[in-house]
């Protein structure tokens, strides 16, 4: 049955279903928040004292603040810690009332304090974690095989009340000067550069940084350990990358990116980079976050920041110049200017997405990277779809809430969006109103109705209106287009509806669409589509005129049967960037229920008939045959269509090769393993047996494999492993120390389908071979690729309090919701909902919901599907 009613009851309590209000330029006393705003701090100067065996904190802050309004009583954030003492600068004790469940401490004085400057002292003490959130260990073994432990921080959300009492919102910018008390050998890194090291007893010392500009509390960072550099400068401004001491020449090619990445966004935004210095740092491991803009000291898990030319891919040097490029940006569009509150979160995140593949692409156009971004957009929309979903900008009443905002909305629609905007505005006129954006709100905080006002003005166009079409209101627009041939020319009319995918009383929203419309041989046309139909037209008639042209516009297209028979037949004609918008289009139309899945699969046909050679459309063509082969799971049509599959995808691997060519592009050695990857899946029987024999080969001597291709044959040969081989594997993913490396052979591990290894799978996860901050993703994996999610989601049930006792705070109110995400499995559904945590918080109410939506989404696909490529097989004979 139809989890509809179960599904909506769930939502409906939910703030985050629906459009916020239009906003207005920032204001502090308006920005939303928890904290009242009668006290303000401005500068921190904070002394901390750290027991790294013991796993605790001993702390003493003095914090300037201006009192605004007199008042008794302060209240700052704390999560965790001890409040032994708060001073006023008088002298005036507090008395202090620490409510745990709201990470508050609430100091009460015995008459009200005056406006003005006052300086307050704090003494706490706490614990240090070993969760990856708010200042934490990180135990690893070192290339030496030494068990070393490193110093950690992760801030954002709301995780720097765990090392110190503060206003933890992003709005109360002030200044911080950090001390730190450290074992003698560790190296210590912060936000600034070290201004002195005093030696405290013979095996201590404390260590001081500089003060910081206004910043909020989530960019404050502190990491200390064994580590090593590599050193480098651009524009005048030092560049280092830190590493796990032995590791640091790993971290030069990390370092090239930031110089050339700088000077270029120096340029950009038209305001240099403020900070002395640059450190970057690679975490071990153990670094749920993946990567963090924390200003001057950028933090990243260790395989999104170091190359080892002897175990890492092509794809990986991709990741770590996107990765890099997006941290950086943020230290612009978040740490120099930084949303008022976490409902505008996409202006952080949608912005540095979109910056980061403008700056890989500018630096790296070989890689053909914006046609890539096809996979973000399918992704993306796909979630949008959903009557789950949420506007980029949303409401956020609390910490839960905001932990849930960092999906992919805020990512890849606020980057789709961005760019949507871009191409509409022009880019010297995006530019420019980037630079005036950075210059009127420096060390301040905004709205996204300031960013709207300042690229109106640099345009000369009203943006507001359009933009807020998109940020406002949740889902995608649908843009309809019908054709007729009058008087020797061909007349489109194009309107629009809403595009859903198993929602069947979607609201009906508007949007103002910038369309870009074209095709060979025809002029570029573009218009702003509202609620009243508008035309385009073109000399001749049958002509193949294509809407979203190079896919910059965030909408899908629906065209009617004669416009879609000309673009069908002269598809091989467009760019590729519009072969895999067409294909993305067609099979979201399907799932969508308003078009059949024959006419994507003709239209995939006839491409890889004409031996289609582009990365992009073969991997959204790749993709949407691995997911239809998942949707006939069970199905007697899986056989043939896994035959049909082989038989176009045999081609393109006879081109390729299992080997790399000395003069092959990047994208074809990039391309190679998705498609021996695929026809693995379906079974292809020189393909399985190949891999066997690399497989065999890889164990005895992993010289022998080329690191691109290590994952892909384990992967297949787990698929069809024994116990002893299953054995072997893990073993390896116990005793490999490189995350890129471990994550990697845990990847090919989950691909077991005996309920046997998929036990021992899902027991692995949190035994201590996979750090904790992978362990909830490692689950995902496994629930994902062993074909049988509802065995996982059964044993993790099993060992729940086990497992999260390892998670982090902010990952725990989407844990079960991500396992049960990909069943089909109605009672599943019920489960999910029924369980305590499913209604714990509001951030859990939401993940729940997304992952009901998901399952009864997949479920409807499934069975479409199954009846429909049934019939389509049936005409291949």
């Amino acid at each position: 049955m139809r989890r509809l009613l179960a599904f909506t009851t769930l939502l409906a309590g939910l703030p985050l279903a629906g459009p916020v209000c239009a906003e207005q330029v920032f204001s502090f006393q308006r920005a939303a928040g928890q904290l009242p705003k009668t006290v303000v701090p401005v500068a921190y100067t904070i002394r901390l004292s750290t027991d790294m065996q013991a796993l605790t904190l001993a702390g003493q802050e003095s914090i300037r603040v201006d009192v605004r309004t007199p008042t008794a009583d302060m209240t700052l954030n704390q999560a965790g810690l001890h409040l032994s003492d708060a001073v006023l600068d008088n002298g005036v004790k507090a008395q202090i009332t620490q409510d745990d469940a709201a990470e508050t401490a609430t100091l009460h004085f015995p008459d009200k304090v005056g406006k003005g400057a006052h300086t307050l002292v704090i003494s706490y003490s706490g614990p240090i974690l070993k969760t990856p959130n708010g200042i934490y260990v990180d135990d690893y073994t070192a290339p030496s095989g030494e068990t070393k432990r490193m110093l950690v921080t992760q801030f954002e959300v709301a995780d720097a009340r765990r090392m110190f009492p503060g206003w933890d919102e992003p709005a109360f910018k002030a200044t911080f000067q950090l001390n730190v008390t450290l074992p003698k050998e560790a190296v210590a890194v912060s936000n600034m550069p070290v201004t002195q090291t005093v030696a405290d007893g013979a095996e201590a010392k404390t260590v001081s940084f500089g003060t910081t500009p206004r910043m909020s509390t989530y960019l404050l960072a502190l990491v200390a350990g064994d580590m090593k550099s590599v050193q480098g400068q651009a524009d005048g401004t030092p560049l280092a990358v830190y590493a796990p001491s032995g590791l640091e020449e790993q971290g030069r090619y990390a370092l090239q990116a930031s110089e050339k990445i700088l000077p270029y966004y120096n340029s950009y935004f038209g305001v240099k980079y403020p900070l002395p210095k640059m450190d970057m740092v690679a975490i071990p491991g153990n670094y749920q976050a993946g990567a963090m803009e924390n200003w001057g000291l950028l933090t990243y898990i260790d395989n999104v920041l170091l190359f080892d030319p002897k175990n890492s891919t092509p794809r990986t040097r991709e990741l770590i110049y996107e990765v890099v490029a997006h941290e950086m940006a943020h230290q612009w569009s978040g740490d120099l200017v930084t949303m008022g509150w976490w409902d505008n979160i996409w202006l952080n995140e949608g912005f540095a997405s979109w910056m980061e593949i403008k700056a890989t692409d500018k630096m790296n156009p070989e890689w053909d990277i914006w046609p890539r971004q096809h996979e973000t957009r399918e992704e993306t929309m796909a979630t949008d779809a959903l009557p789950s979903t949420h506007s980029i900008q949303q409401v956020i009443h609390n910490v839960s809430e905001a932990n849930s905002a960092f999906d992919s909305i805020s990512y890849g629609k606020g980057e789709l969006v961005i760019r949507m905007l871009e191409g509409w505005l022009g880019e010297d006129h995006f530019r420019d109103g980037m630079r005036l954006y950075m210059k009127a709100h420096a060390y301040s905080s905004t709205t996204s109705q300031d960013l709207w006002q300042a690229l109106s003005k640099t345009s000369g166009l009203d943006v507001s209106p359009a933009a807020r079409s998109f940020t406002e209101q949740p889902g995608i627009p649908l843009v309809n287009v019908a054709s007729a041939c009058k008087v020797g020319k061909t007349v489109y009319t194009l309107t629009q509806s809403r595009f859903t995918i198993h929602d069947p009383h979607p609201a009906a929203q508007t949007w103002m669409i910038p369309v870009v419309a074209g095709g060979p041989g025809l002029a570029t046309q573009k218009l702003l589509l509202g609620k009243a139909p508008q035309t385009l037209s073109v000399a001749g008639c049958d002509v193949p005129l294509k809407l979203n042209l190079g896919e910059s516009g965030y909408y899908r297209v629906q065209y009617s049967a004669p416009a879609f028979a000309s673009l069908l037949k002269n598809a091989q004609h467009f760019a590729p960037v519009d072969r895999a918008n067409l294909l993305g289009d067609q099979f979201a139309l399907f799932r969508s229920g308003q078009a059949p899945l024959s006419t994507y699969m003709d239209l995939a046909d006839s491409l890889l008939s004409a031996q289609e050679s582009d990365i992009a459309v073969l991997q959204e063509i790749i993709e949407r045959f691995e997911t239809l082969d998942q949707y006939l799971k069970g199905s007697p049509d899986r056989a043939p269509f896994r035959a049909y599959a082989r038989k176009q995808l045999t081609p393109v691997l006879a081109r390729l090769g299992w080997d790399q060519k000395a003069d092959e592009s990047v994208l074809d050695t990039m391309l190679r393993p998705s498609v021996i990857a695929a026809l693995g899946t379906f079974e292809d029987p020189g393909v399985v047996a190949e891999a066997g024999r690399r497989f065999a080969r890889w164990q005895a001597d992993p010289a022998s494999l080329k690191p691109d291709l290590v994952g892909v044959v384990a992967r297949i040969a787990m698929t069809h492993a024994d116990q002893k081989t299953y054995n072997a594997m893990a073993e390896k993913v116990r005793t490999t120390q490189a995350t890129e490396v471990k994550l990697r052979l845990f990847n090919a591990l989950a691909g077991a389908t005996d309920p046997a290894l998929i036990e021992k799978n899902v027991a692995l996860t949190y035994s201590g071979a996979i750090p904790n901050g992978r362990i909830a993703m490692a689950l995902g994996r496994v629930a994902e690729e062993s074909e049988n999610p509802d065995l996982v989601w059964k044993l993790v049930k099993q060992h729940e309090a086990e497992i999260r006792t390892h998670l982090a705070p902010w990952s725990q109110d989407g844990f079960l919701a991500a396992i049960a995400a990909y069943s089909d499995n109605p009672a599943i559904a019920q489960a999910l909902e029924a369980d305590p945590f499913s209604g714990k918080t509001t951030g859990s109410k939401i993940a729940t919901a997304k992952a009901l939506s998901e399952i009864g989404a997949r479920k409807e696909a499934m069975q479409a599907a199954q009846t429909q490529l049934h019939d389509w097989l049936g005409t291949r004979h």
